[in-house]
């Protein structure tokens, strides 16, 4: 029987709606293994150290996933421009495996170091890269809800990970942390070879190699000056400053190349559109406040309040539940409205509140308090994780697609790295200060919840106290920065979303 023309049109449409479906579950897939792929390894790190040694490089472990990721998502993002999504898709998922695959199997700390680079270097492709394959597939109305989904399923991620690492350390050993997702890779590499449709490179693509090789270079400076500056380096030392001098030099010269180049990897022109601007500004800022949190709160669970590792982890859950919430609901709202900026301006104001409240922790505050910061936390974050890449989108060019979903990660990642870096700092000094006396200073790097219980208890509670003294001028900072990533979202110019 032979179907009529609108039987068939009909046919084709649900074809193609079944085939964008599956594209979707496996970019959720892909960036939920890329995402993960950059906590799990936080509470395998004592077992790996234990194993391998090299106590004194377990912060590059992580350092070197988060540089590589940083530099690899606009480069794989420009490379998804050029070459089509499915080709580089499959491609980062590759290297995320080799990556991997070398971590798993490395026999000494410097191996697994140099496996994190290059499985954050895919892992940082994978995260952009599947972001812009849902501005592929679905107009811009329709992409937001999508794009809301992702959000959470990032949000999920960054949770999920410690937990999953710290379960299978516990069932097995700690090489199974960097071979338990090769299942899920490989399967996501068959769906993708099924759901999307190939394309070929624009008509002669040129690769900008130079200005890829100098934003490599800016961004792992900056990295690296936010990661080492005050704690590995000290700031009066000139091998810091020769490394600010060598960034600021990349950074100089990758203007000027792409200013001059066809095909520039980062298209500085994009940064004269208002939403690419005001996003990435307001993303780096709220980077700042969700990676600093994430590193402090569980400090203060584990030592003032003697929850354990994996209680802390937990304890992280009401925040992601906010984080996932408020993102796929702000991607609701801009679905079925197509107006989207009254969202970041009225989460940036609510994650500013919840930070000048965590600003006041201490020993005495009830635990339903600092959960119900967490929760206000998690929904002061999540909006920024689907409405920023949903203007960007809706901004800029298709054929920018990829490098400018790209630029909304990147920021957000250099935010976290500098954020973290800042606090750190702020803490250190606090805590010196406030255990002046109190503890031996070559005690204070290794002050811990066992170290306290084991003092007297008449300086015992001193010394939480003066902790929980410290980790307030954290929280007032990040209050600050998200006051300012509020007052630089009103800057941001609605582009009412299309339909179709």
């Amino acid at each position: 029987m032979t179907a009529t023309p609108d039987a068939s049109d009909a046919l084709d449409d649900r074809s193609f709606g079944a085939r964008r479906r599956l594209a979707v579950w496996a970019v959720c897939v892909t960036l939920f293994v890329a995402s993960t792929g950059q906590t799990i390894v936080s509470t395998a790190l004592p077992v790996i150290t234990a194993d391998l040694g090299g106590l004194n490089r377990i912060s590059w472990v992580v350092t070197a996933y988060l540089l590589a990721s940083t530099v690899g998502a606009p480069v794989f993002g420009k490379l998804g421009d050029l070459f089509g999504r499915k080709a580089v898709l499959q491609s980062g998922l590759g290297v995320f495996t080799l990556g991997a695959l070398i971590c798993g199997a490395a026999p000494s700390m410097e191996v697994l170091i140099a496996g994190r680079a290059v499985q954050g270097l895919g892992g940082g492709g994978l995260i952009v890269v599947s972001m812009a394959v849902v501005a592929d597939l679905y107009p811009a109305r329709e992409r937001s809800r999508v794009q809301g989904a992702l959000g959470g399923v990032f949000g999920l991620s960054t949770v999920v990970g410690p937990l999953v690492g710290g379960l299978i350390v516990d069932a097995a050993s700690w090489h199974w942390v960097f071979f338990a997702n090769l299942p899920v890779v490989a399967l996501s590499f068959a769906v993708l070879q099924v759901a999307l449709d190939a394309q070929g490179p624009r008509d002669r693509p040129r690769i900008d190699v130079a200005g890829a090789a100098l934003l490599a270079a800016a961004l792992s400076g900056l990295v690296l000056i936010a990661s080492l500056g005050g704690i590995e380096l000290g700031w009066d030392d000139p091998a810091l400053w020769s490394l600010i001098a060598a960034t600021l030099a990349a950074t100089a010269g990758f203007v000027a190349v792409e200013r001059r180049a066809a095909e520039p990897i980062l298209p500085l022109s994009l940064f004269r559109l208002n939403a690419v601007a005001v996003v990435n500004g307001a993303g780096l800022l709220v980077g700042m406040a969700m990676f600093g949190t994430l590193t402090f709160l569980p400090l203060y669970l584990q030592v003032v309040r003697g929850v354990s590792p994996m209680g802390s982890g937990l304890y992280l859950l009401p925040m992601m539940a906010g984080l996932i919430g408020a993102s796929m609901l702000a991607g609701r709202v801009m679905a079925r409205t197509g107006r989207y900026k009254a969202l970041p301006v009225a989460s940036t104001a609510l994650l500013a509140v919840a930070m000048l409240g965590l600003s006041r922790i201490g020993p005495e505050m009830p635990l339903w308090q600092v959960v119900a910061l967490m929760v206000a936390t998690g929904l002061g974050i999540g909006p920024m994780m689907s409405v920023g890449v949903a203007a960007i989108q809706n901004a800029v060019p298709q054929r920018f697609l990829g490098v400018g979903t790209a630029s909304a990660n990147m920021f957000r990642l250099i935010g976290g790295s500098v954020g973290t870096s800042v606090f750190g700092a702020l803490f250190a000094a606090g805590l010196a200060r406030n255990l002046a006396g109190l503890v031996e200073g070559a005690g204070l790097g290794t002050i811990g919840r066992s170290a306290v219980m084991a003092l007297p208890e008449a300086q015992r509670a001193p010394v939480l106290a003066g902790f929980s003294e410290a980790l307030g001028p954290v929280f007032l900072t990040a209050a600050a920065i998200a006051a300012l990533a509020c007052a630089v979202t009103l800057r941001l110019r609605e582009v009412p979303l299309a339909e179709g």
